[in-house]
């Protein structure tokens, strides 16, 4: 296996974060500092990264969450708030997973987890990012203007430009329920949207991703990713 490969493998990083770290001359093989990421490792090589040994090439696991709301999407929380770590089955929790990109707060629905480094650093990447599908629940009714205003692409108050984003809308018991599908990752873009429309979000879920969707998946609930979402997910983002 290839050094930066078998670095990757170990979950400690990205392929491409490998190829920087060996690059700097901050890998070890065997005791003598390697600088070649195409260097052929096998599994009885001893390898460390910075002085810490790195485990041999680890199964990786893929993990979809229901995130509740009222949870932080981090490993741990400084201020003692849930974090999504705490809803991880047992099994798993000793298993090093990071989230891959986020959901604020007061917002639920479809999160992966993995502690394969190479495809979550491909989901973050603006490159290959993935249209992301959401369900938002606002209080009243949604002028034509600002539906037409989405679809075509707008500029936040902020400055920032927005490419179109489809919407469809229809009336719900507490208001207007719309489905929006997103193509960029902005942060807080649907809250940051509606805010400049006036509008009050009563309920932000995500149900998709990608070739992802969360289903019946209750709140705080977890699954692991079947083999078919797994290959379909890594066909996504060129892997």
């Amino acid at each position: 296996m290839r050094l930066n490969k078998a670095i990757a493998a170990s979950g400690l990083c990205s392929r491409r974060k490998a190829d920087e770290f060996i690059l700097a001359g901050r890998v070890v093989v065997n005791g003598v500092p390697e600088v070649n990421p195409g260097r052929q490792v096998q599994p009885s090589d001893v390898i460390a990264v910075d002085g810490r040994l790195l485990n041999a090439a680890q199964n990786f696991c893929y993990l979809m969450l229901y995130k509740p709301v009222q949870v932080v999407c981090t490993v741990s929380d400084p201020e003692g708030r849930p974090t999504v770590m705490d809803y991880l089955p047992e099994d798993v929790r000793k298993l090093r997973l990071y989230p891959v990109g986020r959901l604020d707060y007061f917002s639920e629905g479809l999160l992966l987890l993995t502690n394969d480094g190479q495809l979550a650093q491909r989901l973050t990447h603006p490159r290959h990012h993935q249209p992301k599908v959401y369900e938002v629940l606002v209080r009243g009714a949604v002028p034509g203007a600002a539906l037409s205003a989405m679809r075509r692409g707008m500029v936040l108050a902020e400055g920032e430009k927005l490419m179109p984003v489809e919407v469809d809308a229809r009336p719900a018991a507490n208001g207007t329920l719309m489905r929006m599908v997103l193509h960029q990752g902005i942060n807080r873009q649907i809250r940051r949207m509606c805010r400049d429309f006036g509008l009050t979000i009563l309920r932000l879920k995500r149900v998709a991703q990608g070739p992802l969707e969360l289903g019946r998946l209750a709140p705080g609930a977890a699954r692991h990713l079947s083999t078919v979402e797994v290959t379909a997910l890594k066909k996504s983002v060129a892997i």
